[in-house]
């Protein structure tokens, strides 16, 4: 079984490739995205595993998974996407919280376009075309980043304003020592 990675591992900051065929080995891949993404939400009371792309667990591979119902938590369903592609994104930049399984404890105000049109191929080979707003869409943006090797925090490194730690009750708190608290103790973001 595949383990969830976590920055500062270097296999997240690297380019995927594209999926040329649905073998077995690219079905074992999305089935261990979703237990891997159930599991880590039975350690996480206050938070929900939203999505999921290959490199989070050390997989190369552009694939990313979805939950079906973004707003529930006891519907645990997962729509896996093969190459998923942003054709456009349109609509104002809409900044707002964003979390990521392999960047623990952290979240961030992040800039990102209101709506976005995908396509990609689903696991029966497929393609399917996707057009989304608001939650959906950044959602859907912030998987695909991954797949560029690009996360969340890459969006609002400059911001040192926008970053923020769970608390135990569940509730977002500013982090106020940016320098110490972010980019030392985290090692998330790459050497310049």
């Amino acid at each position: 079984m595949r383990k969830i990675i976590t920055t500062p591992d270097p296999r997240l900051r690297e380019k995927s490739t594209k999926v040329n065929q649905i073998t077995p080995e690219i079905e074992d891949i999305i089935a261990d995205m979703r237990k891997l993404s159930i599991e880590w939400e039975k350690d996480h009371p206050y938070e929900l595993s939203a999505a999921m792309a290959a490199p989070q667990i050390g997989e190369n591979k552009r694939i990313i998974i979805i939950r079906d119902d973004l707003d529930d938590k006891k519907h645990n369903s997962f729509t896996a996407l093969i190459n998923p592609e942003i054709i456009r994104t349109e609509g104002k930049i809409v900044k707002e919280q964003e979390g990521c399984l392999s960047v623990p404890e952290i979240y961030g105000l992040v800039g990102r376009p209101y709506k976005v049109k995908v396509k990609a191929l689903l696991e029966d080979g497929n393609e399917v075309r996707i057009k989304a707003d608001g939650f959906l869409a950044r959602t859907l943006m912030h998987e695909i980043d991954h797949l560029d090797g690009i996360l969340f925090i890459d969006r609002i490194r400059d911001d040192e304003t926008a970053f923020y730690r769970m608390d135990d009750q569940g509730n977002l708190r500013p982090v106020t020592d940016y320098e110490n608290e972010i980019k030392n103790n985290h090692e998330l973001f790459p050497e310049e």
